[in-house]
């Protein structure tokens, strides 16, 4: 495994990039045969040699490991589904995604994100607030840990007590955000409310926000009206951070610490620059060696030269999602998870999720036909919402009651409804 510094992967000239990648992929490719036990059983499988990847074009011979792989992996060989390349002992953290499934990280992911975060513009000295959640899923602790390695105060205080962390922010002049966009609104609007006058009175320049979509407009009003310059990322709980943006604001740049490729959904070959293709992403590490993960996600990529002067491909948008999948506040909601939740109420008949946009905050109502009208709606409400918002673990706004035959036979399980400017 290669390991560079941040000038000389910038310095790079376009063959040298081209076959630093090949190289990594050849790497990575015979590291996982030897070293992960799943990755050479898929290898196997598919009649492939080590020796016959020798570069990036070579990738397209692999399948595509998905999600529900990763869930049946860990049910056969618990707890990591013989996906380690290295010893239990080795790992740093581990992590639960939905599924759940037991992502274990190692030091080369911490790495990756402090060198994005180094990139965005944090320094040594800086004060942060990170909002991101600490329990089970990485974000808060991964972010946590990549800032304090290199200087970075962190106060890990999590989404909620928005009064008391708008005093945080006052008193001890925190000057850098990270967390949802959504949630950076509220603590200024918190602020305004309180009678501070946010530009003036606080002390935050820099967010490093993501989970969530992030419009234009709300853009705009964090850096034109409050000064905040802001800095989108990518990420996917599995693998962690895929990507940010410079100052152009012109796409996510990838970290050469990975290698992305953008393919057909129906046939895992890889698409030209320009192409709207699933994200398929071979992090080049020991821990966790998954070859050609795909994501999910749809997106397409430039590899032209950003006016910020970084060399490495960016990803232009998120496109969507190639399944059914929908993130909400920063987590996917599963459909079976929300089935298997909702099948201990036998008055249920039929339901759908639905996600829709309220300001800034995205609003999950779940509709919900009944058996029959002989129940206590108000008791059999808590009880739902309580269920489902723990099993797909994101808050479920309300319960609306519906009609009988209201909700189509043939509807998405989740059906999402908001709209971007």
């Amino acid at each position: 495994m290669e390991i560079h510094t941040d000038t000389e992967l910038k310095t790079m000239t376009t063959e040298e990039r081209e076959a630093y990648f090949d190289r990594q992929v050849n790497w990575v490719v015979a590291y996982a045969y030897k070293n992960s036990p799943a990755m050479r059983d898929k290898l196997e499988k598919a009649g492939i040699e080590p020796d016959q990847i020798r570069g990036v074009k070579d990738l397209e011979k692999i399948p595509i490991t998905k999600k529900e792989d990763l869930i049946a992996l860990q049910k056969i060989a618990p707890p990591f589904g013989d996906l380690l390349g290295v010893a239990p002992d080795d790992i740093r953290s581990i992590f639960i995604s939905p599924g759940p499934v037991y992502d274990a990280v190692g030091d080369e992911t911490y790495a990756r994100v402090a060198r994005i975060f180094r990139t965005v513009g944090f320094k040594k000295g800086d004060i942060v607030l990170n909002t991101f959640a600490y329990h089970l899923v990485p974000a808060g602790l991964m972010m946590h840990e990549a800032f304090s390695s290199f200087g970075v105060k962190v106060l890990p205080t999590g989404v909620g007590n928005t009064e008391l962390q708008v005093q945080i922010m006052h008193d001890l002049n925190v000057t850098g955000y990270v967390g949802t966009p959504s949630f950076l609104m509220n603590l200024i609007k918190k602020a305004e409310e309180l009678g501070y006058d946010f530009k003036r009175d606080f002390s935050i320049k820099l967010a490093f926000v993501g989970a969530e979509m992030f419009p234009d407009s709300m853009r705009h009003i964090f850096e034109h009206m409050y000064g905040i310059t802001c800095s989108q990322t990518y990420g996917i709980a599995d693998i962690g951070l895929l990507g940010c943006e410079c100052v152009e604001k012109s796409g996510f740049h990838i970290p050469e610490e990975l290698f992305v490729e953008i393919v057909d959904p129906m046939t895992g070959k890889q698409l030209e620059p320009g192409q709207i293709g699933e994200v398929v992403v071979t992090p080049f590490e020991k821990t966790r060696p998954v070859i050609r993960y795909g994501t999910g996600d749809l997106s397409l990529f430039t590899d032209e030269l950003c006016a910020c002067g970084q060399k490495s491909r960016r990803l232009l948008r998120i496109a969507g999602r190639v399944g059914d999948l929908v993130k909400v506040r920063g987590m996917f909601i599963i459909p079976k998870e929300l089935s298997d939740a909702l099948q201990q109420y036998p008055q249920v008949m039929s339901y759908q999720a639905v996600v829709r946009r309220e300001g800034h905050r995205d609003d999950l109502t779940l509709k919900i036909e009944l058996e029959s009208d002989d129940v206590n709606r108000e008791k059999l409400s808590e009880d739902i919402l309580q269920a489902v918002s723990t099993a797909c673990r994101v808050k479920f706004d309300k319960v609306e009651w519906v009609g009988k035959g209201t909700i189509p036979e043939d509807r998405k399980i989740v059906l999402d409804e908001r709209t971007w400017e």
